[in-house]
């Protein structure tokens, strides 16, 4: 509890002049403060003064100063206040305009001390002289509770206001009950305090005393001390003077001097705690304290007249900006309407504290949770309930529909709560949750002789309805409905209930009679109108209305263009709304008829009577007056029922009930009172019921003798008159008799006449009436019943022939018999009918005639309609067919067929069907079938059968006497026509007895009778049910039947379907539903979440924290990686989770690899440790200490520790070992060296940093070196069994994990996964991981690859889950975890699945997965086409990359030739990589031999045509003009002049430029075998005649063979080459390229002159220099030095000699004629060249010749 000054309500004086008393009313708008001047002044509640007046001392004559006042208190209602006076008195003074006394308590034998006023009439105070005593307003009357001896110091009472204590000045502390409330708590005497408790308070469950002794004890109930606060070694405490208890009890305050003491009560520890002391300096001694009832307000009054008010409250908050809530106690909170001002104070009566508070219900009605209760309100009335309520987890639902009554639903549990009452109305079970289901009606309107009026309607199931009276907690109707209801309510008197079905139908039920009735089919709209019973509904286009609910067939209905949207009632009228288009459009009703239901429910006559008499005549009108004047008569409205008969037409009942009200108004005015219990009107109302019994009855009671014989002759019933005569002896007895004899001549009542006559003993007189009367047959009884009248002849026939002629010939028949004459007799039988006596007589008189009187008898009865009578006469008298048609007609079916069996098989045929269709009407088929196969019609049994729904049989018959094929169309086509007859389960029926249940299925989905269809389906097809089930939902959803899909989606186990639907709809509200109720425990969550996603900003939060979801969507938000709406989220409404957000951001960023922004996002969330394992997990040392070294000083070390871990890692232990010493950390480095084995190193550190640990280290070095070996398996299995049971989780662990039988796999699979599932279930989460850790590799290594990673999932072990997958293969499996739990390790799966398929060889595969790892796989395997072939199809790049690595196979190969040809299909990229690979195809090339001749010039070509793409790349590359670029373009030099000599060699024009070509070659032999190159140049010149050349050219070749035997060229004489372009130093071959045989080719050498002369013709010719400074052109096409007679080509540095390029084109010229001639194709391969020269050299020069 805290206090807060709020204002000052009364200033301090200077001096001494103490507030006496202060009390708040209880309605909390008054306070009343009276100082020491004995003036009360009033304030309101806001603290403003609003009145005050002076009170009065007992007697005027001791002064106005006499007394003082010592208490006041309000009343109960807050109208009156009673002031305690020390002049022996007490006064109540009415509060108002003018407050005065308005009664006293005078002749009290001493001062007045204190005063309470706790109850209605009762003031409770004490006296001077200790004696407390009660006051009753209501009989101003005094008398004493109890006396004690001891002065009355204090007086308090408990809050409600049922119990009061007395402190006393000599300790002593009194209790005192006017109910204990079934506490059972003691009374009297209760404690003793040390002191005088001036300070006195009554709280919850302890009392708090204080006083002068400045110690503050609380007692128990009982009076024993529960604690003690003692300030009295305080020297700034001084005595207590006054206490006062919160309004809950849950708080103390205690004043004393400039201190005001706070004592809260804790319910969890139960026991008081004081709170912070309010320290206020110059208040001076506290007098007086007051506390608002509402608990808000806290009043002191001082001892210098001072008023300060103090604001109390434990927490204050807002809800949803339209309400304040301040807790004043844990057990009261009082909720403000910011709005209006209006408080209302919210209390647990139990003291429980109110854990939280909601306002729903359109923000009218308050729900609050205690631990045992329940508290509910109307902030619109101010009614509040407490009802006791276990918790159920939040999971109650409450609707708030009803005004009245709060329903709240919980576990299938309808519980209903009256706003201000503290006891449940009712509770009923229900799963039908839906208000429109429900209907509660309370004392809704007023009804004549009820009080109470509570009754509840609800569903038991689907189509049970129960009515029951919530008053007495019993059953009062139940409705039992073919269909499901669909909406139902009670009328506002709760007589009537209206349901609706299914099938639209409206019905009503009168809860009284138990009846029902359809009223109204198609019904789309209902209600009741308010405030009657008139009933308003919609039927398509019609609006139909009941005013007189009483006579449902009567209704008024009009037709409508629209739907019923509501009713409007106000203002005199009453109006159904109807939306007509997009218009709304009002249809008034007719107020009166409303009215009239109304003022008779109300019972106000006079006032329906007012109504009707506006109204014209119509039927509806003429049952309202008829309602009234049954309602007037019953109630003695005697003038109201004149009235209504009057309106109704029935004037005798009119005049009748006027002459009564004659009588009435007469006695009223005579005698007074009420004139119809007048007895006259008693009996003339009697009267008018046709009550005549009573009326005679109320007459005799008067001895009105003459009344009542008179009302009997008025109503001309002179029996009954008679009677009463009789009965009273009246004189006029006999006047009377022949009154009515007279009487019964006169109205020729000549029957009753003679009845009186044959009763008064005249026989004669009485035959001749009955004859007068046409009544001869009472004449004829009167005959026979007398001798002598029968004796007269004449009057017996004249009886007689009045018999016959009246036709009465059975009495003529006992006439005759009477006078024996036999024939005249039977005639008369036979004519009368009478043929039981004609029989009887003919059997006497005439036996012949017996046969046919039979016939005829049984053919009158036959007439007679008595079928039945007849049988038996026929077969008497023989005729068997009248026997059957009687048996027949009389429905005597056994006796039929009984007599049908004793006939011939034709005559009873025609009659067996007609038996049969009775029996088959009776259901009787097996009797109705034998029937009809004896009556030859098994057609019509088999129509029988299938009418009646019974298939089997029917099919069973037809089988016997059809063809199956026949039975099948027979009941096919009679299945459709019941299908277009609607009656679609005999349709049904009939297919599925021929085993046609799809046509069934077909049927019901065509008429959209999807329920039928699914239980045929989960019949017939089962494993299509599911199937048709979402099949049928998706179809419903197209329809836009969204409910009716939902249960398909649902019966299909598609929940998720159905929250798609709802969400793509925009119905968010539904899918959270469905989601909630099927969906897992988190899919509604996630719903939610999308839900608020899809929202946004403060809609979104609104959302979310309705559902108390919001911080699980922060949190989801952020696991999603959607990092922007978890901002968002926090920053509207969880700023607290903003760090963690910006923890979870960064870490995505780490996983991302976006390092330096995931260490800013750990740094906002002030998680800096973070950032550095993330640069340790990472290995940036460097980032790691900085971020450490910047915001995390503690993590220095674990810097350092990483990097040591790293070292061990690489086994650099000397490293590790400095690295966890500067980290401070020996005991690791102690340890890892322990683990690496290195105990000598071990022991080193051990020594020098522990040395505590020394000698336990040794000891464990000891124990390992002399380890013995484990214990066997089924030791280690027992062991650890004995330690689980024993709860040594551990230990059985360890034991477990210790198991080794490669034998037994399946023990050691149990056992470890037994040593996982104990570490999951008992021992940490660490331990559990490194028990799984050590588990995993084991259950993977016999192979459980499975096990292993559902273990690891089960610690969120993602990365070794995986592992185990791709151990054991299942790539599908590892995948999927990777994607769902860790999508980190997605691109670590597929690396791992490319590993895979490259070991497996699987390279078809890969190549969709990984195309340069399937083109390495294929190059390890050797499959270079199909390397090429793919790599073709990927970038130029990679496919050069392949060509290379296929050309070095090739080379390495020896095969040269196809590596040149690669690159001749694919292109020789200036790559640097390369230039190796087409140096050795060169080399290769020139090497090779057999290339000296014209079939080898495709070879040259190719190897020319490559060069010279390489040397255009190079151009274009960084390579241009380096040394490489110009080795290359001499390569391509020499290989045009290889590829242009063999196409010389096959020209044989060409011999010398080939000749010349290979001369040519030797200025290269430093790139060429220098031994081929002057071999081929000697042959050459030998070949062309240059005999000086090629004895040249082949000694040089000769001295270069053995040169190469030797191994050095330093022997060799150059003397030959000099002033040569052919290079002296050379590259000496390690082989001979060449073979000697010296035999073919052995020259002699020349004379030496010749040779020089031919060597410097040689050298001049064609080696020799033009000039030491220019250097020379070589010819394009021959290689030759050019000094004459250049031609130069377009591109610079290109030219040839002019002699031998004419001789070149004449010669290819001379072959193109000769070819055309000759028909014969010339030389492609010169064409080739010339070609070649041209792309070459940028164009060739022109073609003139010169020959000069």
């Amino acid at each position: 509890m805290q206090l807060k000054h709020l204002r000052t309500l009364l200033s301090p004086q200077d001096g001494a002049a103490k507030v006496t008393c202060m009390a708040w009313s209880q309605n909390n708008a008054k306070f009343a403060v009276c100082t020491v001047d004995r003036v009360v002044l009033l304030y309101d509640e806001h603290g403003e003064r609003r009145d005050k007046f002076s009170t009065k001392p007992a007697d005027m004559k001791y002064g106005r100063k006499s007394y003082m006042v010592k208490g006041m208190a309000f009343s109960p209602d807050s109208t009156k206040i009673a002031i305690g006076q020390t002049d022996n008195i007490i006064y109540v003074y009415k509060i108002g305009e003018d407050c005065k006394a308005v009664s006293s308590f005078p002749f009290m034998q001493s001062a007045v001390t204190c005063l309470q006023w706790p109850a209605e009439y009762i003031i409770v105070f004490g006296l001077a002289e200790g004696k407390v005593r009660l006051a009753n307003t209501k009989t101003n009357k005094s008398s004493t509770i109890y006396g004690t001896e001891s002065y009355v110091v204090s007086l308090t009472t408990n809050y409600s206001g049922k119990g009061i204590l007395s402190g006393h000045a000599d300790g002593t502390i009194v209790r005192y009950f006017f109910d204990d409330e079934g506490s059972g708590e003691s009374q009297g005497k209760l404690v003793n305090h040390p002191c005088p408790p001036y300070a006195l308070a009554w709280a919850t469950s302890s009392i708090m005393a204080a006083g002068c002794d400045r110690r503050i004890i609380a007692y128990g109930k009982e009076g024993h001390v529960l604690q003690t606060f003692d300030y009295s070694r305080d020297p700034q405490e001084r005595e207590f003077t006054t206490a006062v208890a919160s309004p809950g009890g849950q708080s103390v305050v205690l004043g004393s001097y400039d201190r005001l003491r706070v004592f809260n009560r804790s319910p969890q520890r139960s026991i008081w705690e004081e709170a912070k002391p309010k320290e206020i300096a110059n208040l001076y001694t506290i007098t007086a304290l007051a506390w608002k009832r509402d608990g808000s307000r806290l009043c002191v009054g001082t001892l210098c007249g001072g008023v300060e008010q103090f604001d109390c409250c434990l927490r204050r908050s807002i809800y949803k900006n339209k309400f304040e809530l301040t807790y004043v106690g844990p057990s009261q909170v009082i909720v403000k309407n910011l709005s209006s001002g209006t408080p209302v104070v919210l209390k647990s009566h139990y003291g429980y504290e109110v854990e939280e508070v909601k306002i729903l219900g359109k923000e009218r009605y308050l729900v609050a949770h205690t631990s045992d209760t329940l508290l509910l309100g109307d902030l619109n009335t101010n009614r509040l309930s407490e009802i006791a309520w276990q918790g159920s987890g939040g999971n109650e639902k409450y609707f708030f529909e009803n005004e009245n009554v709060c329903m709240i639903f919980n576990a299938g549990e309808l519980t209903l709560v009256e706003y201000g009452n503290n006891d449940t109305l009712g509770s009923v079970r229900t799963e039908f949750m839906n208000p429109h289901l429900i209907s509660v009606r309370i004392n809704e309107r007023c009804q004549r002789g009820t009080e109470d009026n509570k009754k509840l309607a609800y569903l038991v199931d689907i189509k049970t309805v129960a009515i029951v009276d919530l008053i007495g907690g019993y059953n009062i109707g139940t409705v039992s409905h073919e269909s499901r209801v669909d909406w139902l309510e009670l009328n506002e008197t709760g007589h009537k209930l209206l349901f609706r079905d299914r099938k639209l139908r409206l019905h009503l039920y009168d809860i009284e009679s138990c009846s029902k009735t359809m009223i109204l089919n198609f019904c789309s709209y209902v209600q009741w109108v308010p405030g009657s019973d008139v009933l308003v509904a919609q039927n398509r286009n019609s609006l139909c209305v009941w005013y007189n609910i009483e006579a449902p067939e009567r209704v008024t209905m009009f037709t409508i263009r629209g739907d019923v949207i509501g009713l409007e009632r106000g203002g005199g009228k009453t109006e159904v709304m109807v939306m007509e288009g997009v218009t709304a459009v009002a249809y008034a009703l007719d107020e009166g008829l409303i009215e009239f239901g109304t003022a008779i429910d109300d019972g106000n006559y006079t006032r329906a009577t007012a109504f009707l008499e506006t109204l014209e005549m119509t039927p509806e009108t003429e049952a309202m007056w008829k309602t009234l004047s049954k309602l007037a008569l019953e109630a003695r409205q005697l003038h109201i029922a004149e009235r209504c008969f009057s309106a109704l037409g029935q004037v005798a009942k009119a005049r009748f009930l006027h002459e009564t009200n004659e009588i009435a108004d007469q006695v009223s005015q005579e005698y007074g009172g009420e004139g119809t219990d007048f007895y006259q009107v008693r009996a003339r109302l009697a009267m008018l019921e046709k009550n005549y019994k009573l009326a005679e009855m109320i007459f005799l009671e008067q001895n009105a003798v003459e009344e009542a014989m008179g009302m009997y002759q008025e109503l001309h019933r002179w029996d009954e008159c008679i009677v009463v005569a009789e009965a009273k002896g009246h004189p006029a007895l006999e006047n009377l008799r022949r009154s009515y004899y007279q009487w019964l001549m006169d109205t020729q009542q000549e029957e009753r006449a003679g009845e009186l006559q044959e009763s008064q003993g005249d026989g004669l007189a009485a035959i001749s009436l009955y004859l007068k009367a046409g009544l001869p047959a009472k004449a004829a009884r009167l005959v026979l019943s007398r001798e002598e009248l029968l004796a007269n002849t004449e009057l017996v026939e004249h009886i007689t022939a009045a018999l016959i002629k009246g036709e009465l010939y059975e009495r003529a028949d006992d006439l005759f018999e009477k006078i024996h004459n036999p024939q005249q007799a039977l005639e008369c039988y036979r004519k009368g009918n009478a043929f039981m006596k004609a029989v009887e007589l003919a059997r006497l008189a005439f036996p012949v005639e017996v046969v046919k009187l039979e016939e005829a008898w049984g053919d009158h009865l036959v007439q007679q309609k008595q079928l039945d009578a007849a049988i038996n006469h026929y077969i008497e008298a023989r005729c068997s067919i009248k026997a059957i048609e009687a048996a027949l007609g009389a429905r005597q079916w056994k006796k039929a067929i009984y007599i049908l069996d004793l006939q011939d098989r034709n005559t009873a045929s025609k009659y067996y069907p007609l038996v049969a269709q009775h029996y088959a009407s009776l259901q009787e088929y097996e009797i109705a079938e034998e029937l009809y196969t004896k009556g030859d019609r098994t057609k019509d049994a088999i129509d029988m059968y299938t009418q009646a729904g019974r298939w089997e049989q029917a099919h069973k018959l037809a089988m016997k006497c059809m063809r199956p094929e026949d039975v099948s169309v027979l009941y096919i086509t009679q299945a459709q026509e019941m299908e277009k007859q609607g009656k679609y389960r005999e349709a049904e029926r009939l297919y599925v007895t021929v085993e046609e249940p799809d046509l069934a299925i077909t049927m019901y989905k065509k008429h959209k009778l999807y329920d039928d269809m699914i239980r045929l389906v989960g019949k017939h097809h089962p494993d299509l049910l599911s199937d048709t089930h979402l099949h049928l939902g998706k179809e419903l959803e197209a329809e836009g039947r969204l409910q009716e899909a939902e249960y398909h989606y649902l019966e299909a186990q598609e929940w998720k379907a159905t929250v798609n639907m709802y969400r793509a709809s925009g119905l968010w509200e539904e899918a959270y539903r469905v989601a909630r109720t099927q969906g897992g425990a988190n899919a509604h969550k996630h719903v939610a979440y999308l839900w608020a996603k899809s929202l946004g900003g403060e809609a979104a939060v609104r959302l979310l924290t309705k559902l108390g979801l919001l911080e699980a969507s922060v949190d989801h938000a952020a696991d999603n990686c959607s990092f922007e709406f978890a901002f968002e989220l926090s920053r509207l409404a969880l700023k607290h989770k903003t760090p963690e957000i910006h923890l979870k951001y960064a870490m995505y960023l780490e996983d991302e690899g976006k390092f330096e922004e995931a260490e800013a996002e750990f740094i906002r969330a002030g998680k800096p440790k973070e950032a550095v394992l993330m640069f340790v997990h990472n290995q940036d040392w460097e980032a790691a200490q900085r971020v450490a070294e910047a915001h995390d000083p503690d993590s220095v070390a674990e810097v350092l520790v990483g990097q040591a871990r790293r070292a061990l890692e690489e086994k650099d232990f000397q490293k590790a070992e400095g690295l966890l010493l500067r980290a401070q950390r020996p005991g690791l480095a102690l340890s890892y060296y322990k683990e690496a084995g290195l105990w000598s190193d071990a022991l080193r550190i051990c020594k020098d940093y522990v040395p505590g640990q020394l000698e336990a280290l040794q000891e464990e070095y000891e124990r390992e070196a002399t380890k013995k070996g484990a214990r066997g398996v089924e030791g280690l299995v027992e062991q650890a069994r004995h330690w689980e049971q024993a709860g040594e989780y551990s230990r059985a662990v360890d034991c477990y994990l210790r198991v080794r039988d490669s034998g037994n796999s399946g023990l050691m699979e149990k056992c470890w996964m037994k040593a996982a599932e104990l570490s999951i279930k008992f021992l940490p989460p660490q331990r559990n991981i490194e028990v799984v850790l050590a588990v995993g590799p084991q259950l993977i290594g016999i192979g459980k690859h499975n096990a292993a990673a559902e273990l690891y999932l089960n610690l969120d072990l993602v990365k070794e889950a995986i592992d185990a997958f791709i151990e054991g293969e299942e790539w599908n499996k590892a995948k999927r975890v990777a994607k769902e739990l860790d999508p980190r390790y997605e691109d670590y799966v597929d690396q791992c699945y490319k590993e895979f398929l490259k070991n497996q060889g699987k390279v078809d595969s890969l190549v969709g997965v990984d195309v340069v790892a399937a083109l390495d796989l294929y190059v390890e395997q050797g499959q270079w086409d199909k390397c090429i072939e793919t790599a073709t199809k990927q970038n130029y790049k990679i496919l050069h990359k392949y060509v290379a690595l296929y050309a070095t196979h090739l080379i390495r190969e020896g095969s040269s030739a196809q590596a040149l040809a690669l690159y001749v299909q694919h292109g020789a990229p200036a790559n640097p990589q390369n230039f190796n690979i087409y140096k050795r195809i060169f080399t290769d090339m020139v090497s090779s031999p057999g290339t000296n001749c014209a079939e080898a010039y495709h070879s040259w070509a190719d190897l020319r045509d490559v060069l010279f793409n390489l040397c255009e790349n190079l151009v274009k590359s960084s390579e241009a003009n380096s040394p490489a670029h110009e080795e290359f373009k001499t390569m391509l030099l020499i290989a045009h002049y290889y590829a242009t000599r063999s196409a010389a060699q096959s020209v044989k024009q060409l011999e010398t430029v080939a000749a010349r070509l290979s001369v040519s070659l030797l200025r290269h032999t430093q790139l060429l075998p220098v031994d081929k190159a002057f071999y081929e140049a000697g042959i050459a010149a030998k070949a062309v005649g240059w005999e000086n050349m090629a004895f040249i050219f082949l000694n040089r070749f000769l001295d270069l063979t053995d040169a190469i035997e030797e191994g050095t060229l330093d022997g060799l004489d150059h003397s030959d080459f000099q002033d040569t372009d052919i290079p002296f130093e050379v590259p000496l071959p390690a082989k001979q390229h060449v073979p000697v045989r010296a035999q073919g080719w052995k020259m002699g050498r020349p004379h030496q002159c010749e040779c020089l002369e031919e060597g410097e013709h040689l050298c001049a010719a064609i080696f020799g220099r033009t000039s030491p400074v220019i250097p020379a052109l070589w010819e394009a096409e021959a290689g030759y030095p050019i000094l004459r007679n250049k031609i130069e080509f377009k591109r610079p540095g290109k030219a040839a000699n002019k002699d031998n390029w004419n001789k070149f084109l004449m010669a290819i010229k001379f072959l193109s004629s000769s070819s055309i001639c000759s028909q014969t194709s010339h030389s492609p391969v010169c064409q080739d060249v010339l070609k070649f020269i041209s792309q070459w050299c940028g164009g060739l020069p022109s073609t003139s010749f010169s020959f000069q």
